[in-house]
């Protein structure tokens, strides 16, 4: 029994993750790590390393560099006995996986160290051929409580792995609402951003931020702006920007402008945008066409809380971001028609109807989608899972 009078000692949670290169997984996890810090706790993350470490210690985290990428078994098992006297020497109360290599060290680190173990199930994870991955993702789904980023992947959890309801705690990723924030973004910045993507005030401009792969849904909206141009016998004016990278695969790339080109489309790709909110201010319509669905739909959350109107298909997170015809559109998966539809409805709103789909996208996205919303639950679910432990009575 612990002695009431004792002082309470510093909590300490330890997030392990592969690396922290760039990406929603690491966002979330710096933000996490921040929180924790500002709640009065130690926050430790542990990871190969990766220009985020910066942000990271910035936050008041502390960072162990260790090889935490690695899929291969031995250095997988190695990872466990490091990873067990990492918890044993700095008193780590609980441990967070957040990606399936690190977490398989991670589990069975934190049963031999006798602490609680979480994981944040980020995404729908590949089976392979035949399900011969499923046991491998599997250790996403055995936490002591398991995050997962929507009600989607809720649902998925449950019928794919069978994990009960009451083991689940659905947080939104979540968005900084301060960063992107429409009244932060100053006359100046946008210029910068139209000027440098050569936008003209006549023409009206939508706007696909993503990486540069086939599920993306590049092709789809390329369809979508070709119906448009039909429908209005070529007489449309719009240019449609793609922000996004190809890590090396310029084949898609080159495949993209391609059939831009064939389809009569007025496409320009944006390798790299620092100034991702003024580019959405830039913009008339936001969309995300991914043909998969997308586990939250982080473009989704980051368009509405800048009160841009956007357009993203029907499965996956999104339906629970947008509310139709109130915050944006949604159209059917990979049908081009419907996605014309769609932009046809969000490129034609009046003046006002364009204030009262920005008013009510910005208040949904500060009340449900927020980072500091995404942090406060994180933190409650450590404080349950803390709770429940042995070690706290």
């Amino acid at each position: 029994m612990a002695n009431p009078s004792a002082p309470a000692r510093t909590r300490t949670v330890l997030q392990v993750l592969p690396n922290l290169i760039s990406g929603g997984v690491e966002r979330g996890t710096v933000d996490v790590a921040h929180a924790i810090v500002q709640a009065g706790w130690r926050a430790l993350v542990a990871s190969a390393g990766g220009p985020m470490v910066r942000e990271l210690e910035r936050a008041g985290a502390e960072h162990i560099t260790l090889p935490l990428n690695t899929k291969n078994p031995f250095a997988i098992r190695k990872n466990v006995e490091t990873l067990t006297a990492l918890i044993r020497a700095q008193n780590v109360d609980l441990v967070h996986a957040r990606s399936r290599a690190p977490a398989w060290s991670a589990r069975e680190a934190a049963r031999v160290a006798g602490v609680p173990f979480v994981t944040t199930f980020h995404g729908v994870y590949s089976l392979g051929p035949f399900g011969v991955k499923k046991l491998y993702n599997r250790v996403m789904a055995e936490g002591a409580l398991v995050i997962a980023v929507s009600g989607f992947i809720r649902d998925h959890l449950m019928q794919e792995y069978g994990v009960p309801a009451e083991r689940i705690r659905v947080i939104h990723r979540g968005v900084d609402v301060d960063l992107f924030d429409a009244n932060r973004v100053s006359p100046t910045r946008l210029i910068q951003v139209t000027a440098k993507w050569r936008l003209q005030d006549s023409a009206q401009v939508v706007m696909l931020p993503g990486r540069l792969t086939s599920w993306k849904g590049h092709e789809v909206l390329i369809d979508a702006i070709a119906e448009l141009k039909r429908r209005s016998g070529g007489q449309t004016d719009l240019r449609c920007i793609m922000v996004g990278q190809d890590h090396g695969r310029t084949s898609h790339r080159d495949h993209i402008m391609s059939y831009a080109a064939a389809r009569g489309a007025d496409v320009h790709i944006i390798d790299d945008c620092n100034d991702l909110p003024a580019a959405y201010m830039a913009t008339d319509v936001v969309v995300s066409a991914s043909t998969r669905p997308e586990a939250f739909g982080r473009v989704v959350a980051e368009a509405q809380a800048m009160g841009r109107p956007v357009v993203a298909p029907s499965h996956g997170g999104a339906p629970e971001i947008i509310v139709p015809g109130v915050t944006g559109w949604l159209f059917t998966p990979s049908d081009p028609v419907s996605l014309a539809d769609a932009l046809d409805r969000a490129l034609h709103l009046s003046q006002d109807e364009r204030i009262r789909v920005a008013d009510a996208a910005i208040a949904r996205a500060r009340e449900h989608f927020s980072k500091t919303e995404m942090c406060a639950k994180t933190l409650s679910v450590y404080d349950e899972v803390l709770a429940a432990s042995p070690a706290a009575s």
